[in-house]
Parts: structure tokens; C-alpha cells; sequence
């Protein structure tokens, strides 16, 4: 408070006070200066975009009371510009209320504001919105991507300055890209840009840097002159031979891994994935006695809540990521074991680490049966003889529907082929609204169908996630080319973007009881039901135990997906913030294939996140 006055009333006081902060490296000694003496950080990995904001302080002390002096954090840039040239950093997108968290929790801070970040994160947290371009070059000098990519950093990197170390903030350094040099572009000319971009917008005193993963061709297309090179690697690798390539592309300076791997994601299908917690620790102790400053990557995952997960059909909702802190950011046996590692370098601050957030088991609810009237697409139909993009549609996430009629009579079962592996990413099909089946991308590409010239044939098309890694991030969604039936390539549709997310959110969704809807348990149909008030409003994990895939609305917040059948999560998380103690919740669930006849669902006290299917 006596400062603050100070600087009232002597301003060249306080512009003294802050260009005493500096935060460089020192090529000489191999390591880093926190105002002017050697410096060595230990940082974990968490996303805001991951975690709810009530949260957000809970999770910043469990990581200081670790040990951790620094955490780093992804900008995800389509998480705060949905909607181009519309910037949105309220309440849960909020960056400077966390940066600010942070700081008060005694935290530094590396940034990664992208444009690109991967992170397993929808497009790479590249927007959608970039698609409509059909023949841009991502992460290019392409002007289609590098005008709106400026735009963005100009308006990101701004608000960013004041929160520079040596400005008074708590961010010590910026990652400039991710991970280039696993992308085939390999455009210097690109990264000389952002380069610019950079030290434009933050100044020249930042340590600007880069992060790639342990190969030569890696490091060479990623790195670039005037931005520190660092390395990632995981437990499987030898951390000699990895810092010795890191000391190839920067001979002199502090020994860095960016992305330790204290675990991994999951994949829908595959077991639930760990890393050895004795290897972590071990690895850790190796690299921090050797002075190097090593980020843990993750160190709280979080959740993929509504649509934000990556990779199309691979990541699941959680991003627990085996961490040390787990999804619902609870303390692991892995957390105390890197503790006892940090111990040995640095003091750990006194005290008790928090708590988990308390859990409760609320039980079985049964749902009933929604009508879906018109109310997911108020706007009506595009019609189009043949059929159009998501992105085409500027409907960039979640479900379309597209809606044609049978050009014959088709009595006998009859091919419907997408010959172009056009069906981005599954599609249900229907026939005067009686489920047929499904088709799905690189898999399920035919299936047969019959019935009368005439009959409406509608197609419900899931957006599962863009590609966030490597090549194919320019991830198209809808039906990709056309369909054809036996001969025929079906024309003249109508294409309805659902928003699905707002019918949920403001109670657009009734109880059908008129029981002319299809039967329940055929094909996309939406469920609802009420969760009671107990007075309580703690963490709990529903489970959709005989259900097939869909997606869960809390209180009108989407959880994400669920795919109990093909695993390995069979649980998803619902952080306490999102329920009411008081009112009744209002549970959606929306059934894409098949529901259980008894239409129930379990909130539980425990996640179960390693299961690889079940029968129903």
C-alpha cells in the first residue's frame, strides 16, 4: 500500500522500480536471470480454456504449493474469436483475471499464444471461420491466413504487454508458433513474420522462443535466428542425447524442455494412457540437477468441455492427461511424488496443499423423451442442389442436418456411397424418420437403403472435432462431395445448421407426450430430466451406462461427448459450479445411435476413466 502511494505521487519512483525487473538469458553461464541473478524455473502445463473459472484459483495454489515457481499457458485463439473480428475474453475466457490469479499466487508465467498451439485442441485452436478461404495454406505466408493470423496477435499481443516481467507482470517469456517443425509448410519466410509481429507488439527486451519435438528435421524447420530453441520429450527419451540436439541450434544458454510428459492423452478406444510415476520423478530430478528448466506438460489437463476436443474422432472429453493434478484437479500420488523431487532444488512453500474439491454421488435420474419440433433451426433451411460445408454454412462446430427425398422407388436395399470419403466425420441417416444407420469417416462409407420415390431422406452430420495436429488441419466438415443412391447422386437439398447449444440453453426443448416422434432408442433423438436440488453444489461425474454416444448438457453448459461403448472414459466430469444447491438442474442429452430402454443415467462421487467398452 506504502508503494502504491509512492507511485501516485512520484511516478519516476515506480518507472525505476520496474525497470529493475529483468528477465534475460545468460549466454555466459548457461542459464537464465531473474533480475540479474541465475534463475531456474519448474512450471507445469494448464489450460484456462480447460477448467471452469471458479476454479482457476484453486488449481494456481495447488501448482505453487507443489513447488512450481512458473506455469505455462496456451492462448487458444478460436476460444476468444469465435466469430471473425469478434474478440471475447469475458468470464471463462477471461486471460488477464487468470494471468492476474497467477501473479497473486506467486506464480510466473510462460506464454504460448499460437497463432497455433496444437494442444489437442480444436483446429489447433486455429478458428474454423479460416476455412471459408478453400485454398488457403495455414500457418503460411499465405496472405488468405497471415492477414486475420496479424489481426489477432496484434490485438492479443497488446493486451499482453503490460503483463511482461520486466513491465511489472509475470510472464518471463513467449513461445512465438508451436511446434513448427512438425508442420510441412517449413516457411521461414512465415516465422520471420511473426517474428516481427512479436517483438513489435512486446518490445525487444522479451525472450522470445521456440518449442519442437527431438528430431533434426524438427528443429530445423521450427527454429529460426533471434527466437531461443528449446526441446520436448517425454520419459522415453534419453535426456543426454535430447539436449545435446537442443545444443546443436543453440550452443550456448539455458538447457530447456518445454513439454515434459508427465502423462498422455487418451483416445476413444484405446486403454486410458499413464506414465510411470517413478519415471517422471526420476527424469525430473536428472534434468533440474543438470540446471535445466523444465515445464511438466500436463500438469492439470482439465476437460474438453462442448466441442472443443481435437483430432476428429480420436481425443475423448477428458483431458485428465494422467497428470499430476487430475481432471476434477484433485492432488495425485504422481503430484506428491514431483513434490518431493522440487524439494531437493528449491524451498517449498510452508503449509498444507488444498484439498480435492469434494465430490458427491447424487444417483440415477431418468430422462424422457424431447420433441425436436423446429426450434434447433429457427432460421430454416439453405437450400442447395448440392450439398454445402459447415463452413460454407458459418455453422463451425456440433451437428447439420440435410434433408433431400428419394429421387425412385428403392425396394430392394440399395447402396448409399459417399465415393469420396466425403462424410466429415459420421452421418445418420434416416428415412421418413426411421433410422437406417450410420456412415463414418475413413470407415463406414456405404450402407444400403430403401424405400419410395418421394421419401424424406435426412442426414444427420457431427462435426467430431477438426484434425489439431500435423497436415490436415484444413479439416472440412459436412457431407464432402455428393452422395449417391445406386446410380443416382442425390440433389436438391435442404440444409439446416442445429444450434442445438442454444434450443438447450434457454429451455427451447419440451417433453414430447404425444408419442408420434419415433421410438425412443432409433437413431439421433434427445433426451431430458431433472437432477433435484440437495443443497449441494459439489463435483460429480454422470455416467451414461447402456447409452451409445451423444453429447450431455448441465444447466445448459455442454460437457462434451460421451461413447461409454467404444471407451476407454465412460464417465464425464461436472464440475460443482455448474449446478444449482437450490434449483432444480436440467439435464439434455442428446442420443445419436441408440438410447437404453431404461433411460437412465448416474451421477457418481469418481470419475472411471479406463474402462475400453461395455455391454448394454
Amino acid at each position: 500500500w506504502f508503494m502504491l502511494v509512492l507511485c501516485w505521487f512520484i511516478p519516476v519512483l515506480c518507472q525505476h522500480m520496474t525497470n529493475s525487473r529483468s528477465f534475460s538469458i545468460d549466454y555466459k553461464n548457461n542459464c537464465f536471470q531473474k533480475d540479474g541473478k541465475p534463475f531456474q524455473y519448474i512450471s507445469g502445463s494448464i489450460h484456462y480454456s480447460r477448467i471452469p473459472r471458479e476454479y482457476w484459483k484453486d488449481r494456481l495454489l495447488k501448482m505453487y504449493m507443489t513447488g512450481l515457481n512458473a506455469i505455462q499457458v496456451y492462448v487458444p485463439w478460436n476460444f476468444h474469436e469465435t466469430v471473425q473480428g469478434v474478440f471475447n475474453f469475458a468470464g471463462d475466457r477471461d486471460l488477464e483475471y487468470f494471468l492476474n490469479l497467477a501473479n497473486q499466487t506467486g506464480l510466473l508465467v510462460i506464454l504460448r499464444p499460437g497463432p497455433y498451439i496444437c494442444a489437442e485442441w480444436e483446429m489447433g485452436g486455429l478458428p474454423a471461420w479460416l476455412l471459408q478461404k478453400p485454398n488457403i495454406i495455414l500457418r503460411s505466408a499465405d496472405t488468405e491466413y497471415l492477414k486475420p493470423a496479424s489481426d489477432w496477435l496484434a490485438m492479443l499481443l497488446t493486451k499482453m504487454k503490460p503483463w511482461l516481467y520486466q513491465n511489472g507482470g509475470n510472464i518471463i517469456s513467449v513461445q512465438v508458433e508451436n511446434e513448427y517443425g512438425s508442420y510441412f509448410a517449413c516457411d521461414y519466410n512465415y516465422m520471420r513474420h511473426l517474428h516481427t509481429l512479436f517483438r513489435l507488439f512486446l518490445g525487444e527486451d522479451v525472450i522470445l522462443f521456440t518449442t519442437d519435438g527431438n528430431t533434426d528435421k524438427e528443429m530445423i524447420c521450427g527454429t529460426l535466428e533471434g527466437l531461443y530453441a528449446t526441446i520436448d520429450f517425454g520419459t522415453d527419451t534419453n535426456i543426454t542425447a535430447a539436449f545435446i540436439r537442443q545444443r546443436r541450434f543453440e550452443p550456448k544458454g539455458p538447457l530447456v524442455n518445454s513439454e515434459f510428459y508427465t502423462g498422455w492423452l487418451d483416445h476413444w478406444g484405446d486403454k486410458h494412457a499413464s506414465v510411470d510415476t517413478v519415471k517422471v520423478s526420476k527424469m525430473l530430478g536428472e534434468m533440474l540437477s543438470m540446471g535445466a528448466s523444465v515445464n511438466m506438460y500436463m500438469f492439470e489437463g482439465g476437460t474438453n468441455f462442448g466441442y472443443w476436443n481435437g483430432k476428429f474422432r480420436s481425443v475423448v472429453t477428458s483431458y485428465d492427461y494422467n497428470a499430476p493434478l487430475s481432471e476434477a484437479g484433485d492432488p495425485t500420488d504422481k503430484l506428491l511424488a514431483i513434490r518431493d523431487v522440487i524439494k531437493n532444488f528449491r524451498d517449498i512453500p510452508v503449509g498444507p496443499m488444498p484439498p480435492a474439491t469434494p465430490k458427491f454421488a447424487y444417483g440415477f435420474i431418468t430422462l424422457q423423451k424431447v420433441s425436436l419440433l423446429d426450434t434447433l433451426s429457427p432460421q430454416g433451411p439453405v437450400r442447395s442442389q448440392y450439398p454445402l460445408t459447415f463452413e460454407e454454412i458459418k455453422q463451425y462446430y456440433g451437428f447439420m442436418l440435410y434433408r433431400t427425398t428419394l429421387p425412385r422407388n428403392v425396394p430392394e436395399p440399395t447402396p448409399l456411397i459417399s465415393p469420396l470419403n466425403g462424410i466429415h466425420d459420421r452421418a445418420y441417416v434416416s428415412v421418413n424418420g426411421v433410422f437406417q444407420g450410420l456412415m463414418e469417416r475413413d470407415t463406414a462409407l456405404v450402407m444400403n437403403v430403401t424405400g419410395q420415390q418421394g421419401d424424406q431422406l435426412d442426414i444427420l452430420v457431427e462435426n467430431m472435432g477438426r484434425v489439431n495436429f500435423g497436415s490436415y488441419i484444413n479439416d472440412n466438415k459436412s457431407l464432402l462431395g455428393n452422395l449417391i443412391l445406386g446410380n443416382d447422386v442425390l440433389t436438391d437439398w435442404s440444409i439446416y445448421p442445429l444450434d442445438i447449444d442454444t434450443a438447450v440453453a434457454n429451455g427451447l426443448l419440451q417433453v414430447d407426450h404425444s408419442g408420434s416422434a419415433m421410438e425412443a432408442g432409433d437413431g439421433p433423438m434427445i433426451y431430458s430430466g431433472t437432477l433435484k436440488s440437495t443443497g449441494l453444489a459439489w463435483d460429480t461425474f454422470v455416467k451414461l451406462n447402456g447409452w451409445t454416444k451423444g453429447q450431455v448438457w448441465v444447466n445448459g453448459v455442454n460437457l462434451g461427448r460421451y461413447w461409454p461403448q467404444r471407451g476407454p472414459q465412460q464417465t464425464l466430469y461436472v464440475p460443482g459450479p455448474f449446478l444449482s444447491a437450490t434449483q432444480p438442474n436440467n439435464i439434455t442429452v442428446l442420443e445419436l445411435e441408440r438410447a437404453p430402454s431404461h433411460r437412465r443415467i448416474l451421477f457418481m462421487d469418481r470419475p472411471q476413466l479406463n474402462s475400453t467398452g461395455q455391454k448394454t
